[in-house]
């Protein structure tokens, strides 16, 4: 996700506390409003609770994008369209429905971790929000990989089941990289309204239940059986890989950040379910 001044008009701390009944249906609105670009009604507050709701119910915001892009990858399969034509398409699709705001996190990552050692520097550099040349070409090459992984499922046949299975695993990044062991490197921004947000026992809940229910892509026959979780671990791993250099980096997790790990966890996904 991306991070900028008003951290995508949230404000940490904003709001007086949400009551028990309202806090859920506020942080599904957080979640929705964040991650994708569906007209959901603004949430009614925004304290620590609602955001722990709001990295926890990412993945069924996740369901939403692979669900359009699912469509995206079917139409392309009954047109005849060549299988890196519908990849590029399906990227893209779930690209807008998201307002580039992972691709952004990236790009920003990309060029604070390569800036000078200097952390005020490269966290200065990451909020300007215009893309260095080490932004651009990550962005390339990532793009190249995930088009070229998602091609080969789409040709294997697998295409809705992989792209289902890759999006909503990608973001379980985020209640992941959202609990107390993950500082936020900065005291203002979307990074330190979510940093610790979500207790640990939610989020393995919430890592858990996706990749059990990951099994699930082997009953489409273009699918081994341990496809699913195995590619979802990658996909978490190599987001943690990400994530421990930041926090080595640049002190903690910032917007930027978690858009980046959700882009590369998405990348490791698609590789694994393209074997």
């Amino acid at each position: 996700m991306a991070e900028h001044d008003q951290a995508g008009g949230i404000a940490p701390g904003s709001g007086g506390g949400s009551a028990p009944g309202h806090a859920a249906g506020d942080g599904l609105r957080m979640a929705f409003g964040t991650l994708t670009a569906l007209p959901v009604p603004a949430p009614r507050t925004v304290d620590r609770r609602v955001a722990g709701i709001a990295m926890a119910t990412a993945p069924l915001a996740g369901l939403a994008l692979a669900a359009g892009a699912g469509v995206v990858v079917w139409l392309g399969g009954l047109l005849g369209l060549p299988a890196l034509a519908v990849a590029a398409l399906a990227l893209a699709t779930v690209a807008l429905a998201t307002r580039g705001l992972h691709l952004d996190g990236l790009a920003d990552t990309a060029d604070g971790l390569s800036a000078s050692y200097d952390r005020d520097r490269a966290l200065d550099i990451m909020r300007r929000g215009d893309a260095g040349p080490t932004g651009v070409a990550t962005l390339v090459l990532v793009l190249l990989v995930q088009t070229g992984a998602l091609a080969g499922v789409v040709a294997a046949g697998a295409g809705v089941t992989g792209l289902v299975v890759a999006v909503v695993a990608s973001r379980v990044v985020l209640p992941l990289c959202c609990t107390r062991f993950v500082p936020s490197a900065r005291p203002e921004g979307l990074g330190a309204a979510v940093a610790g947000a979500v207790p640990v026992p939610v989020a393995a809940t919430v890592a858990l239940t996706v990749a059990a229910l990951s099994v699930l892509a082997g009953f489409d026959p273009a699918v081994a059986w341990w496809q699913g979780p195995v590619a979802s671990l990658a996909g978490w791993c190599a987001a943690g890989a990400v994530l421990l250099r930041c926090v080595r980096r640049l002190g903690g997790v910032t917007g930027d950040v978690l858009g980046g790990c959700v882009e590369i966890a998405l990348t490791a996904t698609l590789l694994v379910l393209s074997i």
